[in-house]
């Protein structure tokens, strides 16, 4: 395996370095998404979580990678759970 292939795309840890500095603040995230990347903010969160499923991201920044792994758990679970419960009323 060559060194190219062991590391994450420019893309890639631009979103990484993103959510790094992101990480606390309040504010517009959107416009920042739009400035930043010229993504929507649906794009954006599609290619987050596709880079945080990497192995290579998870080296890159375990911490961070961690993180944000736990946060979309969480919230999938309050999701289905919201769900379940709105659907479960008589």
């Amino acid at each position: 395996m060559d060194a190219r292939s062991d590391a994450l795309d420019e893309p890639a840890r631009r979103v990484l370095e993103f959510e790094r500095e992101w990480w606390g603040h309040s504010g517009a995230k959107e416009l920042r998404i739009r400035r930043d990347f010229g993504w929507s903010a649906a794009r954006y969160y599609q290619v987050l979580n596709a880079v945080i499923d990497t192995d290579l991201a998870a080296r890159y920044d375990p911490v961070l990678v961690g993180r944000l792994r736990e946060v979309r758990q969480q919230r999938s679970l309050q999701r289905r759970t919201r769900r379940t419960s709105s659907t479960g009323a008589a």
